[in-house]
């Protein structure tokens, strides 16, 4: 949460996002068509992880160095406390989701679809109990909860109109594959590290400023500040790509759930309604969960299909996406998706 009040973070804020859409235009998509092919999944998942750590530990230990003199009049109880809030906000928002998610989509028990969860957990080797849901909004489905509410699969009432057996299997093989993987709790540390290098580059701003006012400044304290705002989109960019990858990894949970081509026909399924049916687009959009979806990237270039056959998802495997909108987004475009199940090795 920024706060409006304080000029100096709305000012960052700012300098920050320009700096992450001129590096999204500029220098991602190199870098991404540079590494693509390079690394195996996992490689790229480590690699990412690697990356964002890495980059939040320098910034951290960039700022404790060049804020040590200033802190003197602060007192490490204030650096310290900063970084327990960012963490705890993020943990009791991991904690309260599930009710916030129950209440606004009408989650419901569903036997039928309860017994297909528990065959598809029983195939995949999910050694704890899931609980299905079904809820209301445009065919999609997500995985959600943790460990003090139970872990839930929830698939909408049209996927279920939408899909067969098989590919419905696949859709919740995906979704089981998110919890076997730890995916809520993953995305929440990857999601809450870019949080404290922001906030710990805003005080630091804050620190510079009021130092220089009262004894003579340091300017290096400002100058960490200010990088360490600009990173902080940067980390967020690295997390966004790490997202993308765990849906790739999850897509690999339903393939092996159902087979590689009931998850390209769920997916391709998936693809042709919100292109026949563009107003279903908004509902994604305005989704404070949409990060939880099976399908999130609503944006995609392709033509809409009648129905799904093989030779039309071969047309989707070619069909055209927003490179610089897929580097914003939690997902990977279903073309993308769709080519990556053609090389996964089962």
């Amino acid at each position: 949460m920024i706060p409006l009040f304080d000029p100096i973070a709305l000012g960052l804020y700012f300098v920050g996002y320009i700096f992450m859409f001129i590096i999204a235009a500029t220098i991602a998509p190199k870098v991404a068509k540079s590494v693509s092919g390079r690394f195996t999944l996992y490689g790229a998942m480590a690699l990412t992880a690697v990356l964002i750590v890495l980059t939040t530990a320098l910034i951290i230990y960039l700022v404790v160095m060049f804020a040590a003199p200033t802190l003197t009049g602060y007192g490490w109880g204030f650096f310290l406390g900063l970084i327990f809030f960012v963490v705890l906000m993020n943990l009791m928002t991991y904690f309260i989701s599930p009710f916030l998610i129950n209440a606004s989509y009408g989650a419901r028990p569903d036997p039928r679809l309860q017994q297909i969860v528990d065959e598809v957990a029983a195939r995949l080797g999910a050694p704890f109990r899931l609980k299905a849901v079904a809820v209301d909004g445009p065919p999609n489905a997500f995985a959600y909860g943790n460990f003090l509410t139970g872990r839930y699969v929830a698939v909408t009432s049209s996927m279920l109109a939408l899909t067969d057996r098989r590919e419905l299997e696949a859709v919740i093989g995906h979704e089981i594959g998110h919890h076997l993987h730890r995916d809520n709790a993953l995305m929440l540390l990857f999601g809450v590290l870019p949080s404290i290098v922001y906030y710990l580059g805003v005080m630091s701003v804050h620190m510079a400023l009021s130092s220089s006012n009262n004894r003579g400044g340091n300017p290096a304290l400002l100058a960490v500040g200010i990088a360490a705002v600009v990173v902080s989109f940067l980390i967020q960019l690295l997390a966004l790509a790490f997202s993308r990858l765990r849906e790739y990894y999850a897509d690999t949970a339903g393939a092996r759930a159902a087979g590689r081509e009931a998850m390209q026909f769920a997916l391709a399924k998936i693809h042709k309604f919100y292109f026949s049916n563009p107003e279903a687009h908004v509902v994604v959009q305005e989704s404070k969960f949409r990060a939880l979806f099976i399908y999130a990237l609503v944006n995609a270039m392709a033509n809409p299909f009648v129905t799904v056959t093989r030779s039309e998802i071969e047309a989707i495997k070619r069909s055209n996406y927003s490179a610089f909108q897929e580097i914003f987004s939690t997902h990977p475009p279903i073309p993308k998706r769709l080519r990556f199940l053609d090389e996964l090795q089962l």
